[in-house]
């Protein structure tokens, strides 16, 4: 199963993620580049776009990162945030940059900005690197799939 590939059923399967709109724009080792088209749906009370639509494009885009730099199912183990400016306007930005590549436990940096390109929010992330690939994991889960 090629990357893309993998990547493709990920998205297909992460409803949460799908229903806010991210989307993966770019993939490379250690690296990911995500959006999140705004709708009125992303905004709170305050006029301002929600911390948790936020969260959500900085996660799947560490995930995204970290998922596919080695190939192995890397859970996310601790992520931190700081929000800076107020989200606003037509679209943010998430980009994901490996800082530490463990064997084990590996650290990413997640900068989300607005379409100005003002950072909204920092993150710093840590993923578990498991034994299992993504290709072993989703090939188990389509035997399991045909077999009900």
């Amino acid at each position: 199963m090629e990357q893309m590939d993998i990547l493709a059923a990920c998205r297909e399967k992460d409803n949460f993620s799908k229903m806010l709109g991210v989307e993966i724009v770019e993939l490379k080792p250690g690296f990911a580049r995500g959006r999140m088209p705004l709708t009125p749906q992303h905004y709170n009370c305050f006029g301002i776009v929600h911390a948790g639509a936020i969260f959500t494009l900085a996660d799947t885009t560490f995930g995204a990162a970290v998922n596919f730099h080695q190939g192995r199912l890397s859970p996310t183990v601790s992520m931190n945030c700081q929000f800076l400016k107020a989200g606003r306007g037509q679209v943010l930005t998430a980009v994901a940059t490996e800082s530490s590549p463990g064997p084990k436990l590996a650290s990413y940096n997640v900068e989300v900005r607005d379409e100005s390109g003002d950072v909204v929010a920092v993150f710093q992330c840590m993923a578990y690197r498991k034994k299992a690939t993504l290709e072993e994991l989703f090939a188990t889960k389509a035997r399991e799939a045909n077999q009900a």
